[in-house]
């Protein structure tokens, strides 16, 4: 489970650099240019390689705790630019950073370890992450990320849009906002090839539909979800702008991480019972955290920072989800399905704890030291109950690379 030195993800500053280089190298086929501002005042850029119409945005960055994307971005610009294929009557897109004051708060760089990655952990709450906050806030509040890049996908009208996220621990799975006949098949022999596993049963696509394995298309808008009390719903973010001009979008995610527990497609002999274990886990977990917080709140700085708007939107999320899981499990519920679940009720309280511990290590509050304990204690048992296996740099990116290509070639001919 350890990230060799040189296997390190690059840093908002170093991609844009990068970028400018191939812009400077390439100026008749690049342009890098500015595209909007974060509403820290930090520049979000976008890289366009080649002039056809008929266009690809590649969207990275939009979590900053998922940290591939930005090398996924550059693999793929290079790609592009050597392909020549690749370039046919199609231009491509990339936007470096959709959440560039996100990445300046995610710290890990080169985590070894869970804890080493917890350590340094960041996620925006809801209303704060560009892709979500429109299926959360109206739209005369929305921030600034979220309004520049729904310009971007007004401007470039693509005809697929692909967005790069990943899990820390788990598998490999895809989300579209329509179906991509003829992209299940890549994927999976890619991710067979390069040994990560592909999550059949991702709870975030709970009762969606599966063009094939680990390939999952997102209900129509005003469908039931599967997680009533979830505040955001997939079907109402950035992903179903480009719907307006005949585009979709695809998701891909990849982890740090892999787990063959959440490859198992058996069907589990007692999902309701599990489920609800699982509620009750998450639930005392999160507890747990609460009661730290509670105690140390009167002693913290006000106002609040996104790092504890952030634990306090993680740990309120907790008990509607607990409750959606005492529900009547999905038909056909599989081992795999279950194992995503257990896997995002370990998630939510450790980052909602990891969180609340940077915000009491920067007070010098006496209660880090026992929240420290507390999050390195719940890293090393997420690691050891999912049998936890680094996936090489190099492997997370050549996967997503592949996939998003086979997406988009997949993609055109569905469009043409």
């Amino acid at each position: 489970m350890s990230l060799l030195p040189e296997q390190r993800y690059p840093s908002v500053t170093e991609i844009v650099s990068s970028a400018r280089a191939l812009a400077a190298h390439r100026p008749g086929l690049c342009a890098l240019r500015q595209v909007g501002v974060s509403r820290a005042g930090r520049p979000l850029h976008l890289l366009s390689v080649g002039h056809a119409t008929r266009a690809v945005l590649v969207v990275a960055g939009a979590h900053a705790n998922e940290p591939t994307g930005g090398s996924t971005l550059l693999s793929l610009t290079e790609r592009v630019l050597y392909e020549r294929e690749l370039r046919e009557g199609t231009s491509w897109h990339f936007l470096l950073c959709a959440d560039p004051d996100g990445a300046a708060l995610h710290v890990t760089p080169a985590p070894r370890t869970l804890f080493d990655y917890h350590r340094g952990f960041f996620r925006p709450a809801g209303p704060e992450q560009p892709e979500w906050s429109p299926s959360v806030l109206p739209p005369d509040r929305l921030p600034p990320e979220t309004r520049a890049l729904t310009r971007v996908i007004d401007e470039l009208r693509p005809y697929l849009q692909v967005t790069l996220h990943g899990t820390d621990l788990g598998g490999s799975w895809v989300q579209l906002t329509k179906d991509i006949p003829g992209l299940a098949e890549p994927f999976a022999k890619s991710a067979a090839e390069l040994h990560i596993p592909v999550e059949t049963g991702a709870s975030d696509a709970a009762g969606w539909p599966a063009s094939g394995p680990g390939v999952h298309v997102m209900p129509a808008p005003g469908s039931n979800a599967a997680y009533p009390s979830m505040p955001d719903d997939a079907r109402h973010s950035t992903w179903y702008h480009a719907h307006r001009y005949g585009g979709l979008t695809a998701v891909v995610e990849v982890p740090m991480w892999a787990s063959d527990l959440v490859d198992d497609p058996a069907p589990h002999p007692a999902p309701a019972v599990a489920l609800r274990q699982l509620g009750r886990r998450l639930l005392r977990d999160a507890l747990e955290v609460e009661r730290i917080l509670t105690e140390a709140l009167p002693r913290l700085p006000g106002p609040d920072g996104p790092l504890l708007r952030a634990a306090k939107w993680a740990l309120e999320l907790v008990p509607g989800l607990a409750g959606d899981w005492a529900q009547a499990p999905p038909a056909d519920t599989t081992m795999a399905y279950v194992g995503s679940v257990d896997a995002f009720g370990r998630r939510l309280p450790l980052r909602a704890a990891a969180m609340l511990l940077r915000v009491l290590q920067e007070a010098d509050d006496r209660a880090a030291p026992r929240l420290e304990q507390l999050v390195a204690a719940w890293s090393d048992a997420f690691a050891v109950r999912f049998r936890a296996r680094w996936v090489p740099l190099e492997d997370q990116v050549e996967h997503q690379s592949r996939t998003v290509v086979a997406a988009a070639r997949h993609a055109r001919d569905r469009a043409a």
